[in-house]
């Protein structure tokens, strides 16, 4: 394959404050016209350890290369591919991966072209890829969506939610997606809507979406629906295995931290549920085609 030659790539991720992203943003480096200022930019931010492999930028770039060369005719289609191996590649706890500045690092140092690549539209790509909030932002989105849409260490879940555009744009702005048999009863309900080919789903979603968090807090889905801890010790040492790791695999899907399943009973209560929602809840049919892409 045709590897993407990035000059003086740092050898590990680090944190990139936001103002210094948004004093240096151009119209040229949306469109990809330009490359971010590279010098001023690491000297604006804060390495992470050298020494953990899991922050090592060589594995991120690879996938990132590769994700370009299998989608090139079908940039959406990459989201479900990468997510998975994004997370499984950069193994970290979600307080970690909730600074923003590791991301804007990895959007304006390591790959702006990948920026452009997935979400330039007619012109430019929108700012907010570069530095965004999470369900925005081009590679937080991606990882946040594998992390909330997996089922332990299963990610089949997470490419399903990946194949329609909204489910990373409107349902991960939800708080109640942090209940995971919410997650992936939402994620049961699209599949349901996909095998039917039923139209335009993401406008299915965007209405679920809404009708989900208008239903009920946290706290009532995990009443009729369990939500067992998940096993912090289980997460703790997938990440301490990132030490001498292999690459994730490009031709099958990776595994996640085994930090336990999601009960079966629970995602099945609340799908039932979650379809009346839909049938109650009015479909806004958005005006022409959305863009998939941006």
């Amino acid at each position: 394959m045709n590897r993407t030659v990035i000059p003086d790539l740092p050898h590990v991720l680090g944190s990139l404050p936001g103002a210094a992203v948004t004093k240096h943003m151009s119209r040229g480096i949306q469109a990809g016209q330009e490359r971010p200022p590279q010098v001023i930019l690491r000297k604006a931010s804060n390495p992470l350890p050298e020494l953990e492999d899991r922050w090592r930028t060589e594995p991120v770039r690879e996938l990132l290369d590769e994700a370009m060369r299998r989608f090139a005719g079908g940039r959406a289609s990459a989201d479900g591919w990468l997510a998975p191996r994004l997370h499984a590649t950069l193994r970290m706890t979600r307080a970690e991966a909730a600074d923003p500045g590791l991301w804007n690092f990895l959007a304006m140092i390591v790959a702006p072209d990948y920026v452009v690549w997935r979400h330039k539209g007619a012109e430019i790509a929108p700012a907010a890829r570069f530095a965004g909030p999470h369900y925005k932002q081009a590679f937080a989105r991606l990882w946040w969506a594998a992390e909330l849409f997996r089922n332990g260490a299963d990610y089949r879940p997470v490419e399903l939610a990946c194949r329609v555009q909204d489910v990373l744009n409107t349902t991960m702005r939800l708080d109640v997606i942090d209940h995971r048999p919410t997650a992936l009863a939402i994620v049961g309900v699209l599949e349901r809507l996909l095998a039917d080919g039923s139209p335009r789903p993401g406008d299915h979603i965007n209405a679920l979406s809404s009708a989900v968090n208008a239903a009920g807090s946290t706290l009532f889905y995990d009443v009729m629906a369990i939500d067992d801890s998940a096993d912090a010790d289980a997460l703790l040492h997938w990440i301490s295995e990132s030490a001498g790791m292999a690459p994730v695999p490009w031709d099958r899907l990776p595994l996640g931290p085994d930090d336990g399943a999601v009960r079966r009973g629970s995602v099945e209560s609340l799908i039932p549920l979650f379809e009346q929602l839909l049938l109650d809840a009015p479909i806004r049919r958005r005006d022409g085609d959305v863009n998939d892409d941006e």
